[in-house]
């Protein structure tokens, strides 16, 4: 990122006051270009890259652009996948982005048929059936589904482009869900709840009732007799998920709303208390890529309560004032120099301050 892209952004942040204020964020026009900035500047940088492949032999070392030609920038795979939902989902908010021109063109040149291709070529390369799973296919769900809801000639296109990946996803979930035993309960990316709950939004949003039940089905064998949650065992070090508050996220979406509430008194029973407090985890060197994660856990803690005070105002709406806390300590400090963060966490922030919105 250029010196010059970084310093008007940092000053953005700085007069932003997310530091002087109470108030929820808001993610206004000006935020909306602010954030833009990150994955656009990264979503066709090819290196640094971490390509998380296992080679079966020789032939299939190769760089980051030809083993995925639609998303090889943004570090990582998944970071791809989830830059693009990112612009997409501003596009869909804020269609007078000052960089609009500049996202449709990339996302143009990305999101071929031909690239999306050669990525459903790839997850059929030897021993790499199991790339992304399930954090990145989650993601590529979230993309498909915004693209569903953006009502616009290049949304079509770049939906009917990205379909034989997006199909490719909804196999591997419907394969993989009955044979996992157990769930996953980590802070990182192979997260159970994390994976079902954005998939679920996909196969609610377009109507796919056979991965809606498989995941709803799932999540009650997994999660349905747990009790008192140990929230106050988080975070770990390297966290960007509450593996807590990413399984209520879930269940909240797949119970019904009774149902929900008598789970979560004995999930997290704490929550209901009108003096609950959780502080937002506290980043000590935003240079290091795996403890700059911990910005990522504050706007994931948020968008999980914000969900749930949208669903219950009545019972939890004191958790707002939380989930405002955690944003606002992470938000004004994510766009930097350190491509560690910046190749990511703006699709969090977005996420989070769009769950907010729903508050309004």
């Amino acid at each position: 990122m250029s010196r010059i892209l970084v310093a008007s952004l940092l000053l953005g942040a700085a007069m932003l006051p997310f530091t002087a204020t109470a108030a929820t964020p808001k993610l206004t026009l000006e935020e909306a270009n602010r954030l833009a900035a990150m994955p656009l500047h990264c979503l066709q940088v090819e290196y640094p890259n971490k390509l998380n492949q296992v080679l079966a032999d020789a032939q299939y070392l190769k760089g980051p652009k030809i083993l995925h030609p639609a998303f090889y920038g943004c570090f990582d795979w998944h970071s791809s996948v989830h830059g693009h939902w990112m612009l997409v989902n501003l596009l869909r908010h804020f269609p007078d982005l000052t960089d609009q021109q500049a996202i449709r063109q990339a996302l143009q040149q990305t999101m071929t048929e031909e690239n999306i291709q050669a990525e459903v070529a790839y997850f059929h390369m030897p021993q790499n059936g199991t790339y992304e799973r399930t954090y990145g296919w989650a993601w590529l769900l979230k993309l498909a589904e915004e693209l569903h809801l953006w009502d616009d000639p290049l949304a079509r296109q770049l939906e009917q482009n990205l379909q034989p990946l997006t199909s490719l996803m909804v196999s591997k979930y419907l394969e993989f869900l009955p044979k996992l035993i157990y769930p996953i309960r980590t802070g990182e990316h192979p997260n159970t709840g994390f994976g079902l709950s954005l998939a679920y939004d996909y196969a609610s949003t377009t109507g796919h009732q056979p991965l809606k039940d498989m995941i709803a089905q799932r999540a009650k064998d997994w999660f349905a007799n747990d009790k008192a949650c140990p929230l106050g065992w988080e975070p770990n070090g390297f966290d960007f998920l509450s593996p807590c508050l990413q399984e209520l996220d879930a269940m909240r979406k797949v119970l019904d709303k009774k149902a929900f509430e008598t789970w979560l008194e004995d999930f997290l029973p704490q929550l209901a208390e009108k003096d609950f407090s959780l502080d937002p985890a506290r980043v000590s060197d935003r240079s290091d890529g795996k403890l700059v994660h911990l910005d990522g856990l504050n706007f994931s803690r948020a968008w999980v309560l914000y969900g749930l005070v949208g669903d219950f105002p009545e019972k939890y709406a004191h958790l707002q004032a939380i989930a405002d806390e955690h944003v606002r300590y992470s938000l004004p400090s994510i766009v930097d120099d350190n491509y560690e963060g910046t190749h990511w966490l703006g699709s969090f922030a977005v996420y989070a301050l769009q769950q907010a919105r729903q508050l309004d």
